[in-house]
């Protein structure tokens, strides 16, 4: 099995997806937010690329939620962060979800044969269903603003290191696979602290959001592997 890491959302060609199993990777915050959503029962989370197609998507008691830079956008009902996704808020209700770079990264992915959501706090998960599957491996990461994403590397090199741990056979990977998995094991276990030094985590530090980065950078807390089934997001 080979396993091919693509460090942003820019350098994501749809002829890299074929005939494979994607792994979407937008550790601060988009997928730890999905999989906190299906995590507190929502029935499925719709990834849209724009606000114009969320809002238009408000309807049929459908919830829209995203952010922008950051920040929640206004009017929608809830933003990025993984605490508002509690099952007061979200249990069986249908979100609509559009993010700076998180969604637009699963879009690019469709062309693969089945797409799955990674995260620090589904890695163990999403690398058992990943194998499952018995494709090769394309691990997506969103970077940010078309360039790469410290968190996102950290998250692809923990999802290799399951993987082999996983894997029966011996792992190929390109050379920005061996890296990331360099990357992870030299972090250790400073992963909150490489992700509060992050560009995204110095944002989300400024914005007030620092409780965001102490729950994405939990490692295996979840279960929960959210997967596409049209165009929604659902737990596999």
């Amino acid at each position: 099995m080979h396993i091919e890491v693509i460090s942003n959302v820019n350098e994501a060609q749809s002829e890299r997806f074929t005939h494979r199993t994607a792994i979407v990777i937008d550790v601060l915050r988009a997928t730890s937010t999905i999989v906190a959503a299906l995590e507190a029962g929502a029935a499925g989370i719709v990834p849209v690329e724009t606000v114009l197609e969320a809002r238009a998507l408000q309807t049929g008691g459908n919830l829209i939620a995203g952010e922008r830079f950051c920040r929640k956008i206004p009017g929608f009902d809830l933003g990025n962060s993984p605490e508002e996704f509690t099952a007061d808020n979200v249990l069986g209700r249908r979100i609509v979800l559009t993010t700076t770079n998180g969604t637009r990264a699963i879009h690019k992915a469709m062309r693969a044969d089945h797409v799955l959501v990674g995260s620090l706090n589904n890695a163990a998960a999403c690398a058992r269903t990943a194998l499952e599957l018995r494709r090769d491996i394309v691990l997506l990461c969103a970077g940010s603003h078309d360039e790469f994403a410290l968190e996102d590397g950290l998250c692809a090199g923990l999802l290799i290191s399951e993987l082999q741990q996983l894997s029966p056979s011996p792992l190929e990977m390109n050379d920005i696979g061996s890296a990331m998995l360099g990357l992870y094991k030299s972090a250790g276990t400073a992963i909150h602290e490489m992700l509060q030094s992050s560009t995204t985590g110095k944002r989300l530090n400024k914005n007030g959001s620092g409780r965001d980065i102490e729950r994405c950078s939990q490692v295996n807390i979840s279960g929960i592997v959210p997967r596409m089934q049209g165009d929604m997001l659902v737990q596999s």
